[in-house]
């Protein structure tokens, strides 16, 4: 049978658009869902927030537009500078949190006889709410039957209270809430550190790396991915610190506890007066100082992935 002329041979089906543009779709359908809730309930309210700053708003009658006051407010605030010294104290010294759970992490990674019991007592933190953690660090702080001033007698020292001293309780707080966040930072670095090369390992210890040198050069440039999460975890958690506050003191005393986000609470839903708008201009100054520090992570860790 002789061949058809180029001219009247069958032509192929033309594809359907799906099936030329599948596997660029495919990825975008199952991102959709997860984009559509965080839109919802991320991105809107965080510009309804930057809406209500602008306005003079009691949650519930009309609300009038004031502009940029709000801003010029809390300019003058000195309870908004207290709150703001507060929320860089936290943020310093939470960051104890990461060598800390790494140090934890590194020694539970061993092999020693009641390793599983260890792992136990220093995950509980973890498992446990902050409301918890706010109660017993109360108790503990009490000045009449707390352990801290029982210990203290031990040595002579007299009663103090950590909670009703001003110069004292906000270290006081941070210190409760440094319990459970190294433990998480522990959990962060034992799940990297159960990926680490071994053979990396073993080349280091041909080389005659040992102790710290091993953890500077080998282990924790493996601990990046873990030390990045840690960081943007930590910082967070620093900056919007208001359950232990809540518990503990009540942004007391004489508001000398407070940070930004419980100060916002208090003027955006408290005695303050329903000061919707002026509580708005906090939450934004403080999504604005939380948006920096995760930029600079995001694009250290940019940078370090396009070098290599």
């Amino acid at each position: 049978m002789a061949p058809l002329p180029p001219s009247t041979a069958p032509r192929p089906a033309p594809r359907s658009w799906w099936r030329r543009n599948q596997i660029a779709i495919t990825p975008w359908l199952f991102l959709a869902p997860g984009i559509l809730f965080f839109a919802i309930y991320v991105l809107i309210p965080v510009g309804q927030s930057f809406n209500i700053s602008l306005y003079d708003w009691d949650g519930l009658g009309a609300a009038e537009y004031v502009g940029l006051r709000n801003y010029e407010e809390m300019y003058w605030d000195d309870a908004f500078y207290t709150s703001l010294r507060n929320n860089v104290i936290w943020l310093v010294l939470y960051l104890l949190a990461i060598p800390a759970g790494l140090a934890i992490a590194l020694f539970l990674n061993q092999t020693v006889t009641g390793i599983r019991i260890y792992k136990s007592l220093f995950f509980f933190p973890f498992v446990i709410s902050q409301v918890v953690v706010g109660l017993v660090f109360s108790w503990f702080y009490d000045p009449s039957f707390g352990l801290l001033n029982v210990m203290l007698g031990w040595v002579g020292l007299g009663p103090v209270n950590v909670l009703g001293d001003e110069d004292w309780v906000t270290y006081g707080i941070i210190a409760a809430g440094l319990w459970p966040q190294t433990a998480y930072c522990m959990i962060l670095y034992l799940t990297g550190l159960n990926a680490v090369d071994p053979e990396q390992i073993e080349a280091g210890r041909l080389d005659n790396a040992k102790g710290l040198r091993m953890l500077w050069h080998i282990i924790l440039p493996q601990l990046r991915p873990a030390t990045f999460i840690a960081f943007v975890v930590t910082i967070i958690g620093a900056l919007r610190s208001f359950d232990l506050i809540s518990i503990m003191t009540q942004g007391g005393p004489f508001g000398e506890s407070r940070v930004l986000s419980f100060y916002m609470f208090e003027v955006a839903l408290s005695e303050y007066g329903f000061r919707m708008g002026y509580g708005a201009a906090i939450a934004v100054v403080l999504f604005l100082i939380m948006l920096c520090f995760i930029t600079y992570f995001l694009w250290s860790m940019y940078r370090e992935e396009k070098g290599r």
